[in-house]
């Protein structure tokens, strides 16, 4: 049977490094405080450079790992929050300076959900036969976006980019289920309140740091872990499997407390559980990719295994995908 196979994957992250101690010089938070509620030790900061430098250079290493080059791809989707501008959609800029050629590139918006939704939509290109290798990239740089006298949000932002490189393939391997969900009535939840066609930019806009993201965690962290919980159970129904099935669980990279609370309500065992927040800090739509990446180039996502996906965002958004690598 035809499947869309992830063959290749590759991620970016900038080079400068803010630790919580840098944190506690700017804001008033501790080292202590932030890895008690997070489990943040450090997050990578961009400098000058656009969304879409990130995104080419994870980009060009998913391509080097699939073994194609970018006149191969017919698909581009870029998820994303922050991108290089709004107007055009930043997979046009990848496009253009990967040299792919006039394939098709846009952007999706689904908030730290962006790369999954972005997987699904490349698979169901795939599997139709519409498309031949597509390019699916999760890249933000939030920190651009961080309202960084608030020490609520600003210890938890980070920026870089993760790709993945979608094939036609054979099953059993393949992204087997996925389950997209959103809630739109809990939109303030997690939202930048204006820069938008409602709330055009303004100059008492920015004094009042309405062009920066708000978000209400404590109401957040609930919705979530009930949220993925359910999603991840779904995709592991459709497929006639359980959680104890699971060889890795990839969730998304928001918090340490959440992370460890689905974990314990699915019983995945820590040790099948990938969490690098500690380092990377919450890169919304790059963490998965960015995740899977490490941990291919770690030894710890090898051919056969079975790799739950799972993530929550703005919108409200949630969404899981179950994959046999």
């Amino acid at each position: 049977m035809k499947t869309a196979v992830i063959s290749g994957i590759g991620s970016s992250l900038p080079e400068k490094v803010l630790t919580n101690q840098d944190l506690e010089k700017i804001v008033d938070t501790t080292d202590e405080w932030i890895r008690t509620r997070t489990g943040i030790r450090e997050r990578r900061i961009a400098g000058d450079e656009p969304v879409s430098h990130y995104a080419i250079e994870a980009s060009r290493r998913a391509l080097a790992d699939a073994g194609i080059g970018p006149g191969d791809l017919d698909l581009i989707i870029v998820a994303t929050v922050t991108p290089d501008r709004l107007v055009p959609a930043t997979a046009c800029f990848v496009q253009h300076k990967l040299g792919a050629g006039r394939v098709a590139a846009f952007d999706i918006q689904a908030g730290c959900s962006g790369f999954l939704y972005a997987l699904q939509v490349a698979k169901m290109g795939i599997v139709s036969g519409t498309y031949r290798n597509a390019l699916v990239v999760g890249a933000e740089l939030l920190s651009k976006l961080t309202n960084w006298t608030d020490r609520t949000t600003c210890v938890l932002f980070a920026d870089g980019a993760g790709a993945a490189i979608v094939t036609a393939g054979e099953a059993p391997r393949g992204i087997l289920s996925t389950r997209l969900y959103a809630n739109g009535e809990m939109f303030d939840l997690i939202t930048i309140p204006a820069g938008g066609s409602e709330r055009p930019i303004s100059v008492e806009g920015i004094q009042a740091r309405e062009h920066l993201i708000r978000m209400k965690g404590n109401d957040v962290f609930k919705v979530a872990v009930r949220s993925i919980e359910e999603v991840s159970r779904q995709v592991l129904a459709d497929e006639g499997l359980t959680p104890a099935d699971v060889d890795l669980f990839v969730p998304h990279q928001a918090n340490q407390r959440i992370i460890d609370a689905v974990g314990a309500r699915l019983e995945i065992g820590a040790d099948k559980v990938l969490a690098n927040i500690e380092r990377t800090g919450n890169t919304s739509a790059a963490s998965i990719p960015i995740a899977l990446d490490e941990a291919r180039r770690e030894g710890r996502l090898k051919s056969g295994q079975l790799v739950l996906l799972a993530a929550f965002g703005a919108g409200l958004t949630w969404a899981a995908s179950l994959v046999r690598w």
